[in-house]
């Protein structure tokens, strides 16, 4: 398949990152004499079969193919079926078939929704049946996994996943310019999605983040999504940086990003948000869910 070099690159780029990620987190086999004579081991093994689902009913997603099917790779899963929805002339987007075959997909199906799931769960002629399933999706994705996580078909999911969120906490030293960019990076996933802004302490200029995402917004392919996402989204202004992390852990976001000053000072006060990354620009700090 021929994809511009630029974009190969990216996905070149993303995979190894990815890559370094998760292999990181394999599991070494570890043994233990807990008393004489007496000896344990624990072993980590793969799961044989796992069904990805990568949503493209509005948007094309190719990093959802590289984020969940790496770790598929890294593990060593035997059969990994992905499943993402045709378009019009029958055909799967060519960014998310680089990304498949380069992650070691073994199946490709072309369905999406609900009817996706349940052929992976259940196993058809065409499509192997799985042993658990991955990936986010619309309100009958969701649901056509929790149905099925508890049937007949004996399958197993990651989670019931929800619309999308981000939480930004915001100082005086943040750019108006990545406020604004960090929070429409989840709004334009679709209208359901929601992004909370917090400020913590005084100097924000408000009205200079307001402005820059109302002409972020305008710029975007997707800022009709994005607008609806905003029409439901909220400002909380924190007294100080110890109200806005409390308000955070409440809040328990599936994106958390702390764009202040001495960002990493903060991480061990974040109790609901898991892996981090740290860019090498200071003052971010971004935590997250993948």
């Amino acid at each position: 398949m021929q994809l511009d070099p630029a974009v190969k690159e990216a996905f070149d780029v993303a995979y190894n990152n990815i890559y370094a990620f998760h292999v990181a987190q394999k599991a070494a086999e570890v043994k233990v004499e807990n008393m004489k004579g007496v000896r344990c081991k624990r072993v980590a093994r793969c799961i044989a079969s796992v069904g990805l689902y990568v949503p493209g009913g509005t948007a094309v997603l190719p990093s959802t193919a590289l984020m969940l099917a790496v770790p598929a790779q890294i593990a060593g899963c035997k059969t990994v079926v992905l499943a993402t929805p045709p378009g019009r002339d029958g055909s799967i987007c060519k960014e998310v078939l680089y990304c498949a075959k380069k992650a070691g997909v073994t199946h490709i199906l072309k369905a999406g929704g609900a009817q996706a799931i349940s052929a992976m769960a259940w196993g058809t002629a065409s499509c192997p049946k799985v042993e658990k399933i991955f990936g986010p999706g619309n309100q009958y994705v969701t649901a056509a996994k929790m149905i099925l996580q508890n049937s007949e078909a004996m399958v197993s999911i990651d989670m019931p996943a929800g619309p999308s969120e981000v939480l930004v906490i915001a100082d005086k030293h943040a750019s108006p310019v990545h406020i604004a960019a960090d929070l429409l990076s989840q709004a334009e996933h679709g209208p359901d999605s929601q992004v909370v802004l917090v400020i913590a302490g005084d100097g924000v200029d408000v009205d200079a983040i307001e402005k820059e995402i109302s002409k972020q917004c305008q710029s975007l392919p997707r800022g009709e999504f994005a607008s609806k996402a905003l029409t439901h989204s909220f400002t909380v202004f924190a007294r100080d940086m110890i109200e806005a992390v409390s308000f955070s852990n409440l809040y328990a976001p599936e994106h958390l990003i702390l764009n202040v000053e001495d960002a990493e000072n903060w991480e061990e006060f974040i109790e609901n948000a898991v892996p981090l990354s740290v860019p090498s620009s200071p003052p971010y700090l971004g935590l997250a869910f993948f």
